[in-house]
């Protein structure tokens, strides 16, 4: 400790230094660790990198990080703190992933979760339509089309396709009576008992 009582000297970069320089250590006569948070942080690096290559693992390399930015571990880029989603259980508050990469993993987690394909089935199944719409054959396909009773996946659709034969119940009978409505041959039912129709064969 300094004469002045406000400073340390730190045993690895042999410097004096101002107390908020040092963290807290119950064990020491001072309360403080005898090096630096920088020493310390620098120890550890060396330590993890060691570690890391010893069992043969890749070591990021450190990046100087702007104040207000952070670094992404998917996609390595240096991000402002806006490109991130929020996490109160992390150190610095935000997620470890970027919005933009945690958008494209959460796709891949969707189409893995709810059709048990990945997305390049999915695009390879794009190209093969060739990437348009099977119904209309004029807008982009985008969405995953599936049978809700077998979970099999017929085909990539537009929005409008996809949510029209999900609002007719995925049936085929409702369809074909949709296109007779729009070529002018609208089947009419007859009313054969309360809630029961008859439709002309």
């Amino acid at each position: 400790m300094s004469e002045s009582g406000k400073e340390k000297w730190c045993s690895g970069c042999k410097r004096d230094l101002p107390l908020p320089s040092f963290a807290a250590d119950k064990n020491r006569r001072d309360g403080l660790q005898p090096r630096c948070r920088g020493c310390v942080a620098a120890y550890g690096a060396a330590h993890y990198r060691r570690r890391r290559e010893a069992q043969g693992k890749p070591v990021r390399e450190r990046v100087d990080v702007p104040q207000g930015h952070k670094e992404c571990r998917t996609c390595g880029e240096v991000k402002p703190h806006s490109e991130w989603h929020r996490n109160s259980t992390a150190t610095d508050g935000l997620a470890t992933r970027c919005k933009a990469c945690k958008a494209v993993q959460g796709r891949a987690g969707h189409l893995k979760r709810h059709y048990g394909m990945t997305e390049a089935q999915r695009d390879a199944m794009i190209s093969s339509q060739p990437g348009v719409c099977t119904i209309c054959l004029a807008a982009p396909a985008i969405h995953v089309d599936h049978c809700h009773k077998t979970g099999k996946v017929r085909g990539v659709l537009c929005f409008n396709c996809n949510s029209a034969i999900g609002k007719l119940g995925d049936a085929p009978d409702s369809l074909r009576r949709a296109v007779a409505y729009l070529e002018g041959n609208a089947w009419k039912p007859t009313l054969v008992a309360p809630g029961v129709y008859q439709l002309p064969s």
